[in-house]
């Protein structure tokens, strides 16, 4: 298979289960740990194309049951990359952080962690880590199946966003990317990234609109913020 192509179309085509993997996950214990693991660390979700703070209630809330203040982006639905993006995510950072006292971990799902590590590679000061869930963040940017609509919908060339983009391959805080094979709309290259694009590839096996409330990755995700904590 050539990674660098979007996922073929039977793997786009599955990611049509991912209301069975919701209804599933509405199921099981809300605490995904035996014990809170963090002392309060705060967290901010950053939700994928279309979608917005409500597609990642269900991870917020496994991450408050681990001892993470977890708090969504307060931004209304990611619509695309905007002139001002990067700027209100800093606002919202900063209230966040300047409240806690604290750096901020950024989880992105899809779009959302491409926004985060744009971010924390102009902002490493307020950054405790960027764990990123699907994220196209590296190669061609047209390589998943979104491309299009994503065009549609921001206004702009997928490889033109309205935002400086930082030439560094990778932002200067700890940075976790997790991918999934399974993944019908990003190919696992682009979200697994080269060597030296993140301190570490993480596969979990989920479908990519699952990523927001996999109990797989939710660990992952508590995993990496755990490992940030600890360096």
């Amino acid at each position: 298979m050539n990674e660098s192509l979007p996922p073929r179309l039977s793997l786009l085509i599955s990611e049509l289960g991912v209301a069975r993997d919701w209804a599933r996950a509405r199921t099981r214990p809300r605490s995904l740990v035996d014990t809170p693991v963090s002392d309060g660390a705060p967290v901010i979700t950053l939700p994928g194309f279309l979608s917005g703070d409500m597609a990642m209630a269900q991870m917020r809330q496994s991450l408050r049951s681990a001892g993470y203040r977890a708090r969504g982006w307060q931004l209304g639905a990611n619509l695309g990359a905007r002139a001002d993006t990067l700027a209100r995510i800093d606002a919202r950072v900063r209230d966040v952080a300047a409240r806690e006292g604290r750096k901020v971990h950024l989880v992105g799902w899809s779009l959302g962690g491409v926004m985060a590590r744009e971010y924390a590679k102009t902002h490493p000061e307020m950054v405790a880590s960027v764990v990123t869930m699907g994220s196209p963040f590296s190669g061609n940017p047209r390589a998943n199946n979104a491309w299009r609509l994503y065009q549609i919908v921001a206004r702009h060339p997928v490889d033109a966003p309205p935002i400086d983009r930082h030439p560094d391959p990778r932002p200067p805080v700890p940075t976790y990317a997790l991918w999934s094979a399974r993944d019908g709309v990003v190919a696992p290259a682009s979200a697994r990234g080269l060597p030296g694009e993140s301190d570490a590839a993480i596969e979990v096996d989920c479908r990519h609109l699952s990523f927001a409330f996999s109990a797989e990755a939710i660990r992952a995700v508590i995993d990496c913020m755990q490992a940030a904590d600890r360096r």
